[in-house]
């Protein structure tokens, strides 16, 4: 029977979506919101129904009424960990390597000789692996938000740097040509020609680094951290067997996620919007 419901549950889903998707506004912002909406509230509906009807045990898999009362009622927790997770090592360590790479990719970009050598470089660095990285900076700067910010911050500068080179380099020679008839020099061209031509290659790799902060700053936290931390809650959870806990700090974790990502795409509509990519 609950696989009967599910099953039906999904059918009806997917019925309202075909509608929405195939109908003479499909096209609309709200339509494009409301499908995504609706598939995600009918996995939810049928997790609740198989997980309650087939006696799953909550130290296996919570329903989502488990998980949304104990996230109503751990919200100072989890505004606590956010803060520490998010606020402070998340996004700190994002702002100090997206800087980072900027700066030493306007570097290599006026020198050969650094394009060449820092780009090897950091394809190391980026194929580091996290559980080695993190107990090295949580030893070498304690186990407060600091450490998490130098993980971040090493995870998100190599793919910044890697496209920030490579918008640089998207101009071409007859655009360079043309700017070299002006008279323009280096700083003039930079600034009127290459950085607006290099905005998506950027934004993409901005964009990237918001995934990777994510998982930087949590993962760090299982490497040591004060009594405070979305990867601290989680794995304390998890020894509890509190696993509604643990989803509930998972549930902040993807909403943050998301809205991180989406205000670097909105940002990169607006900053874009006379590229062929942003034309709808």
């Amino acid at each position: 029977m609950a696989f009967i419901i599910a099953l039906t549950i999904w059918a009806v889903g997917w019925w309202i979506n075909g509608r929405l998707a195939n109908g003479p506004r499909s096209d609309s912002r709200a339509i494009s919101l409301l499908i995504p909406i609706i598939f995600g509230v009918t996995i939810i509906a049928m997790w609740e129904v198989l997980v309650t009807m087939l006696g799953v045990s909550p130290i296996i898999l919570p329903p989502p009424s488990s998980i949304a009362v104990r996230f109503a009622g751990e919200i100072p927790i989890l505004w606590a960990d956010f803060e520490q997770t998010i606020l402070k090592g998340a996004l700190t360590g994002y702002v100090v390597g997206m800087i980072a790479a900027f700066t030493v990719a306007l570097l290599a970009d006026r020198s050969e000789f650094l394009t060449k050598g820092i780009l090897p470089v950091g394809a190391f660095m980026a194929a580091l692996p996290i559980v080695g990285t993190a107990p090295i900076f949580v030893k070498w700067l304690g186990s407060d938000w600091h450490s998490k910010a130098a993980v971040v911050g090493v995870m998100v500068f190599f793919p910044i740097l890697v496209n920030t080179v490579a918008g640089l380099k998207d101009t071409s020679v007859m655009q360079r040509d043309l700017m070299r008839t002006y008279g323009a020099g280096y700083w003039p061209t930079l600034f009127k020609l290459r950085l607006p031509a290099a905005l998506p290659f950027m934004f993409n790799g901005l964009k990237i680094a918001t995934t990777l902060a994510l998982i930087g700053a949590i993962v760090a936290e299982f490497f040591g951290s004060p009594t405070v931390g979305m990867g601290f809650r989680i794995s304390t959870s998890v020894g509890q067997l509190a696993l509604d806990m643990v989803w509930a700090e998972i549930v902040v974790a993807a909403l943050a996620g998301s809205a991180f990502y989406g205000a670097m795409a909105l940002i990169e509509k607006r900053a874009t919007f006379w590229h062929p990519s942003q034309r709808s």
